[in-house]
């Protein structure tokens, strides 16, 4: 079992940053994928973001290319997303998640693990 917990989410005004965080713990010597996704209410959980276990391979969804940042430090079982430019659309509760078995990275079923999440609320 991974335990998933994610932190630095907050209230930030349009074109602003924010970094989240994802700390696992648990059986963290098996390599995993991670990934995040975010769900605004009413619409479904959408993939953001994700990165291989070594770190090669990083893969984002269109609406955050360019402005979004996937990063892991697996000394430190720690996953990130810096997330610059923000808009109001970006609002969200952002999940992290691991996956263990080989298959793609973006849709939910493919993950294993999830965190609890973090709100991100940006204001006009």
């Amino acid at each position: 079992q991974v335990q998933l917990v994610e932190s630095g989410g907050g209230l930030v005004q349009a074109g602003g940053s924010l970094r989240l965080s994802c700390a696992g713990s648990g059986r963290t010597s098996t390599r995993y994928a991670m990934g995040w996704f975010r769900q605004a209410p009413g619409k479904e959980r959408e993939f953001v973001a994700a990165m291989s276990w070594w770190g090669s391979g990083t893969y984002y969804a269109d609406s955050v290319k360019g402005r979004f940042t996937i990063s892991r430090d697996n000394a430190k079982n720690t996953v990130y997303l810096q997330m610059n430019s923000l808009k109001p659309e970006d609002t969200a509760v952002y999940y992290c998640a691991a996956r263990v078995r080989a298959g793609s990275y973006v849709y939910t079923s493919d993950y294993d693990y999830w965190g609890q999440g973090t709100q991100v609320t940006v204001s006009s």
